[in-house]
């Protein structure tokens, strides 16, 4: 039965996860008690800078890493501790933008193999699908007979967002997914992300270190700093009238897409 709209999709509850200390490295508390809720059909962002806890709360709401205490629920359902089998749901339902499109993208697999892989994983039929999600993304259908490294930047995120959009998953998670883009074409990125998660209605969770960014694509956000969420709110409100220091001092610091997007 589908969640209804508003409903919490993913319930995240006094997550920690601590890195233990090696013989090279000391222990690290990655996240101290961090508890949130993504709505559905919501468009969520997270932000903050680098060693925040930024990543590793997505690992943990992706069901790709364990936390130390607390817990994650998709769709109410607990996922915290449980296989790689018994997580086949969240695969279906969830899907990941990762940054760097080209170290994401098998460069010895042809684009139509890429964008068909999930579907292949997951055991469901190709058909025209490929070529109906490269037109969706603005690629022609002859790229699908092409490498990645034929591409530019902003193309292979292009076909990233495709492979990611193949199983028809209900939410889109975009990990700093402009970041390693020309600024020439980040904005047609992140409004390629927007008409997408309105077409699809998706639930969309983007994680960025930049405010501006989050704000373009996010009706909510949460602010994080040294592994705990120190502001929440919607994108607008924590923009103009900021509550932390840490949150006005990302305003301040970060470079704007300002009349690019």
């Amino acid at each position: 039965m589908p969640t209804p709209a508003g409903t919490p999709v993913i319930e995240a509850r006094d997550l920690t996860r601590v890195y233990r200390a090696s013989r090279f490295k000391p222990g690290v508390e990655a996240l101290r008690g961090v508890s949130l809720d993504i709505g559905r059909g919501e468009r969520f962002g997270i932000v903050g800078e680098s060693g925040s806890g930024k990543s590793t709360l997505l690992r943990l709401l992706c069901g790709l890493d364990r936390p130390t205490s607390g817990s994650v629920r998709f769709e109410g359902r607990e996922i915290t501790g449980l296989g790689e089998r018994q997580l086949r749901f969240l695969r279906d339902d969830l899907q990941i933008v990762f940054q760097d499109p080209m170290s994401s993208l098998d460069p010895r697999m042809r684009v139509r193999d890429i964008v068909a892989e999930p579907l292949v994983a997951l055991g469901r039929p190709v058909g025209d699908r490929v070529a109906q999600l490269l037109t969706e993304v603005g690629l022609p259908a002859s790229a699908a007979d092409r490498y990645p490294h034929q591409f530019s930047g902003g193309q292979r995120q292009r076909i990233a967002i495709a492979r990611a959009l193949a199983p028809n998953p209900k939410v889109l998670v975009a990990d700093e997914p402009v970041s390693a883009l020309d600024v020439s074409v980040r904005g047609q990125i992140l409004n390629l992300l927007a008409d997408l998660i309105d077409t699809h209605g998706l639930t969309l969770v983007f994680v960025s270190h930049d405010l501006s960014v989050v704000r373009h694509v996010c009706e909510s956000v949460a602010v994080m700093h040294r592994g705990v969420v120190v502001e929440r709110g919607l994108v607008d409100d924590v923009w103009s009238r900021p509550q932390h220091d840490y949150t006005r001092t990302l305003l301040q610091a970060v470079p704007t897409l300002e009349g690019l997007l």
